[in-house]
């Protein structure tokens, strides 16, 4: 637990505290430009739910192979370990790096739109795929398409919330399954 902990920690700081730094002091911009605004966060929300319509089944259907199983979830719980405390605890810090990787998507697409505009998208998806490095191929690989959607979908939004709720809903079905998988629900 304290490992995991320690890598949320690690993820929180740097995929928040540099850009929180840069927007506020370098740029002298609002956070809520690069994401954090909840005006207009639920105006697609179909989309959204479209894309868990599409992503749990897949989920379902991956838990079953070894490379899943070996991965998920990142807590494993010992026998006879109930939920709660700690998977419960868990699982609400695992939400929080959740928050920060979207909140770091937000600022490399806001960030870089003026420039690149549409293409900023692209830019972020390169460190976006970069940590999915490691991990089951097909995550990987959906990684990338659910990174471009997830992206224009910001973009078009002007926020992040909707990313982190998907992320959220997609990382808790993974880790439901690979328990149930293994026997353990």
């Amino acid at each position: 637990m304290y490992q995991l902990l320690f890598w949320v920690g690690v993820i929180i700081f740097f995929y928040i505290l540099p850009p929180v730094l840069l927007i506020t002091f370098v740029f002298k911009e609002k956070l809520a430009d690069y994401g954090l605004s909840f005006k207009g966060a639920f105006k697609d929300y179909k989309l959204y739910v479209l894309m868990l319509l599409v992503m749990i089944p897949l989920v379902l259907y991956f838990s079953r192979t070894a490379s899943f199983q070996a991965r998920y979830p990142f807590y494993n719980l010992k026998n006879g370990e109930g939920f709660y405390p700690n998977f419960i605890i868990w699982e609400l810090f695992y939400f929080i790096q959740f928050f920060a990787l979207e909140f770091f998507r937000g600022f490399m697409v806001h960030g870089t739109k003026q420039r690149f505009g549409f293409y900023s998208i692209f830019v972020m998806m390169i460190p976006y795929c970069m940590i999915h490095f490691g991990k089951p191929m097909p995550e990987t690989i959906a990684a990338i398409v659910a990174g471009i959607v997830l992206g224009i979908l910001s973009l078009k939004s002007k926020s992040i919330w909707m990313g982190v709720a998907i992320h959220c809903t997609v990382a808790i079905t993974m880790d439901i399954c690979a328990l149930w998988q293994k026997g353990m629900i």
